[in-house]
C-alpha cells in the first residue's frame, strides 16, 4: 500500500509486538496528527515497556486490548496487520469483506521502497541465504542492508534508502501472506509443510509463499530450484525471468556443482565460483543456500572473486546446525531451528554416520514423522533423547519403521539439563550429539533461542566436569 493511501483514513495497527511497535513508530512519524487505533490480545501491562511508554505519551490513540481486541476491526478503513495475526482469522476475513483494507509492514515497505530489494523465502535456509547475500554484496562494495525477519526492521530505514542501495529482505510466510507486491529479485528456497497451525493447510502456506513472485513482471527475476516440486510449480506461473540452480548437473541450471566446484553459467560459458571444500556450511541443503546466494549476487553484478571470498569467510548462523565444540571427545551440534522433520533429516544427512545421539521433540503440530523415522533407521544413531509432547509420537514412528531390527535406546526427558547429562553418558567419544528437535520449541521453552541457549550452557557446564 502506498503511503499516499494511508493519510486521512481511520487506521488500526493490529498486533503490538516487535513489528507492531515499528509500524506504530513509522506511522506516527509520517502522520503525527493522525488518530490511531492499537489492538492486541494482551492486556496493557503485558505489552513491552517500549510499547507502554509510547501509549502513555500518545494522546491520539484508541486502545483495543484483551480478549475482544478483534471486535472493532470494521470501524476502521485500514488495518496494518502484524505477522502474528493470521490472515485466516474470521474477524479479519469479515472486516475485509466489509471493505476494510488489510495491509502490513512488509507490504508498505515493498510498495514504497526506492532501493532494489532481494526477497528471500522458503521453509528453511532463509536467514542463512539472506545473510550470505548481504555478506557477498558488502564484500563487493554495495550499499546493502539486511532486513525483514532478520536484521533491521524495514520501515525504520525506508526514508533513507536510495535507488543505488540494495535491501536483502528475509520474508516468512506470515509476512508474505496477503501482500500485493513482490520484490525485484525473489529467491525461493525449498518449501515443506510448516506453520500449518496458523495457515490451516499446506495449500494456504504455499499460497502465502507464492506472493514472493506473484506480482513480479518481466523486468524482475525469480531464483529457484526446479528439482523441488513446489518451487517448480510456483515458478511455472511467474512472469519474471527465471534463474534456476540445482545440485544436479543440469543444462538448464545457471548454478550447479561440478567435481569440487560450484559453477555459474552465463551465455553458455560456465566458470568456477568457489570450491565446495572451502565452504564452512555442512550439508547438501546449505550448498543449495550458497547457490541461491551466488545467483542473486550475480544478477546484481557482484564480482566472482568477491563472491568466493565472502562464501569462504561465512560461518553458520547461531541456532542453525552450529558446531558448539567438543567436550570429553563428543562433538555437539545445535540446531533448534530445525522445527520440521525435513530439517532434522537434512541435518542428519549433513553430519553423516558420526551422529550417535539425537535430541528430538517439542510442541506437537501433528506433522507426520515417518520420514524422519525412516532416515534414522539408516544411520548410526544409537541413542534418542525425546522431549514432550511430540517425542512420544516420534518414538511411535521409529518403532513402526524399524521393522524388528534393534531399536536405539530411548530416554524421555522434560528439561534440558537432564537431556545433556544423558548425552554425555551415552554418546561414545569420537561421535556426535545432534540437538535437532523436528518440532517447535514453545511449551517447555520460550522459543528456539531459549532452547538452544540452554543446550549450549549445559553442554559447556557439564562438559567441564572431570
Amino acid at each position: 500500500m502506498k503511503l499516499s493511501e494511508l493519510g486521512g483514513e481511520r487506521l488500526l495497527i493490529l498486533g503490538l509486538g516487535r513489528e507492531g511497535l515499528e509500524s506504530y513508530r513509522f506511522i506516527r512519524h509520517e502522520f503525527p496528527e493522525m488518530d490511531l487505533g492499537l489492538a492486541d490480545r494482551l492486556p496493557l501491562d503485558s505489552l513491552s515497556a517500549e510499547m507502554r511508554d509510547s501509549i502513555d505519551r500518545d494522546k491520539r490513540i484508541k486502545l483495543h486490548l484483551g480478549d475482544e481486541y478483534l471486535s472493532q476491526l470494521a470501524s476502521y478503513d485500514i488495518v496494518i496487520r502484524s505477522p502474528g495475526v493470521p490472515m485466516r482469522a474470521p474477524e479479519l476475513r469479515a472486516a475485509r469483506n466489509a471493505g476494510v483494507r488489510i495491509t502490513s509492514q512488509t507490504e508498505i515497505f515493498l510498495a514504497n521502497c526506492r532501493a532494489r530489494i532481494v526477497g528471500v523465502t522458503g521453509t528453511k535456509g532463509k536467514s542463512t541465504t539472506a545473510s550470505l547475500i548481504h555478506a557477498i554484496l558488502k564484500t563487493t562494495g554495495f550499499d546493502t542492508y539486511l532486513a525483514g525477519n532478520i536484521g533491521i526492521p524495514p520501515l525504520r530505514m525506508l526514508r533513507r534508502l536510495g535507488t543505488d542501495d540494495v535491501v536483502v529482505l528475509e520474508l516468512s510466510s506470515y509476512q508474505l501472506d496477503g501482500v500485493c507486491y513482490s520484490p525485484h529479485i525473489a529467491v525461493l528456497l525449498n518449501i515443506t509443510p510448516e506453520h500449518l497451525d496458523l495457515h490451516g493447510c499446506f495449500a494456504a502456506y504455499v499460497d502465502a509463499k507464492r506472493n514472493i513472485t506473484r506480482f513480479q513482471t518481466a523486468n524482475d527475476v525469480l531464483i529457484y530450484n526446479p528439482t523441488h516440486p513446489t518451487s517448480a510449480e510456483i515458478a511455472a506461473s511467474t512472469a519474471a525471468q527465471r534463474v534456476p540452480f540445482s545440485l544436479e548437473l543440469d543444462s538448464d541450471s545457471v548454478c550447479y556443482p561440478e567435481n569440487d566446484c560450484l559453477m555459474y553459467r552465463t551465455d553458455n560459458a560456465a566458470r568456477s565460483i568457489v570450491r565446495i571444500s572451502e565452504i564452512n556450511l555442512p550439508g547438501r541443503f546449505n550448498l543449495e543456500n550458497v547457490m541461491a546466494a551466488i545467483c542473486a549476487s550475480k544478477v546484481l553484478g557482484a564480482d566472482s572473486e568477491a563472491i568466493a571470498t565472502a562464501v569462504r569467510n561465512f560461518e553458520a548462523l547461531p541456532y542453525r546446525l552450529e558446531r558448539i565444540g567438543t567436550w570429553r571427545g563428543i562433538t555437539f551440534y545445535d540446531d533448534p531451528l530445525a522445527t520440521t522433520p525435513e530439517a532434522t533429516v537434512a541435518a542428519l544427512e549433513a553430519l553423516g554416520d558420526r551422529v550417535a545421539t539425537v535430541m528430538l521433540g517439542g510442541y506437537d503440530r501433528g506433522i507426520e514423522m515417518n520420514g524422519l523415522a525412516r532416515r534414522l533407521r539408516g544411520t548410526g544413531v544409537s541413542t534418542v533423547i525425546l522431549f514432550p509432547p511430540s517425542g512420544a509420537r516420534i518414538w511411535s514412528a521409529i518403532a513402526r519403521e524399524y521393522h524388528g531390527i534393534a531399536l536405539p535406546q530411548r530416554f524421555s526427558v522434560a528439561e534440558m539439563r537432564e537431556a545433556v547429562a544423558l548425552a554425555f553418558e551415552n554418546t561414545p567419544p569420537g561421535r556426535i550429539c545432534l540437538h535437532s528437535p523436528a518440532s517447535p520449541s514453545f511449551g517447555l521453552f520460550r522459543d528456539y533461542a531459549d532452547r538452544g541457549d540452554q543446550f549450549r550452557r549445559y553442554v559447556r557446564d557439564l562438559g567441564s566436569i572431570t
